[in-house]
This record gives structure tokens, sequence and C-alpha cells, in this order.
């Protein structure tokens, strides 16, 4: 029901049943447009980082996306770079299969939901999901996609979720030669 130019749609879902099967057991399927391009995941992959404009522009739509999201009342809880479509008509937000209404929850049947290195330290310590934390994900992806490198690293989602909990990303303006503001709008972000 999200119709944005940067919000890839779901145009149908179901379970794919054959003769026989038993009720429940189908193969669940989902359909959406093909969209030229490829993930920002696989992009940085090959190019570790993108030139700061491109990454800003993309921000600038996935940010105008998410923001039309939530003011439907629609929060992703996952935004990362694997979940950024770069289309020949600009990113685009797909995979809205764990999302939900602000104020749900971290869990799901005792496992975690999202992906640590882009969650919002609340959604470790609360369990609570919100457009903010959306934010923080899509700050953390264009960190790591102006950098070359994650926001918060580290080898399990344990050192990633208290990394996140307690230390602030490493400043990476000076280094590439940017201005400060840089770090300080992921920061505030």
């Amino acid at each position: 029901q999200l119709a944005h130019p940067h919000i890839l749609p779901l145009h149908d879902s179901g379970e794919a049943r054959y003769p026989g099967d038993d009720p429940g057991g189908g193969l669940p399927y989902y359909v959406m447009p093909y969209v030229e391009g490829e993930s920002l995941r696989t992009r940085l992959d090959r190019e570790r980082q993108l030139p700061v404009d491109e990454a800003v522009r993309i921000a600038r739509e996935v940010a105008d996306a998410l923001a039309y999201a939530h003011a439907h009342g629609v929060v992703h809880r996952d935004i990362k770079p694997e979940n950024i479509i770069l289309s020949p008509s600009g990113g685009k937000i797909a995979d809205f299969g764990i999302a939900r209404i602000p104020d749900s929850t971290l869990t799901h049947a005792g496992g975690l939901m999202g992906t640590p290195a882009y969650s919002a330290p609340e959604t470790f310590q609360a369990g609570a999901f919100s457009p903010e934390s959306d934010q923080f994900a899509l700050a953390a992806s264009m960190y790591e996609a102006i950098s070359g490198k994650r926001a918060f690293p580290g080898d399990d989602a344990i050192a990633v979720a208290a990394r996140i909990g307690s230390d602030p990303p490493t400043p990476m303006a000076a280094a590439l030669g940017l201005r400060d503001a840089v770090d300080e709008v992921l920061a505030r972000a």
C-alpha cells in the first residue's frame, strides 16, 4: 500500500500449492517488479565506498521514502545496504518483510529481528523500533557507503550491540578530506 518512487512495491503474495499438498504445506511467494540495478551491498563489496555526492543523493531518496512510510504508520525495521537497491531511477527501499507499525518489538519467537550492525541502541535495550531506529539504520548504512567501513564493527552480534550501546562511530570526515559536518550529521542520526 506504500506508493512512493523510492520504495520497491509488493504487488502480490501468497502460497503456491500443488495437488496433494498438505494444508499449510505450500511454498510462500511474493511478486515485485523487476528493477534493473544492484543492492548498495553489492556495490560496496565491489567498490568499497561511494563518492560522497552519490551517497548524499541516495540518502536523500531513501530518507524521503522512509518519511513517507513513517507518515503511513510503517517502520521498516531492517534498513541496511542489502535492502537499498540502486536503480537508474534512484535508490529504492526493498524488503519490508519485517516492517511493522511503530513500537513493535525486537524479538520474534525468541529470535533477533533486524540486522545488528545497523540496529539502533533502543532496539537492543528496549526491543522497540520506531522511525528514529530506521533513521539510525540509514545513517549507519551511509557511514559505511562513505567511509568503506562499518560504523560499528564487531565479530558477533553481542560485540556489535555493545559498541552501538556505548561507543559513537569513529569520526571519518577528516581522513577522507570531508567537512566535519559529515561526522556531525551521521552522529546525530
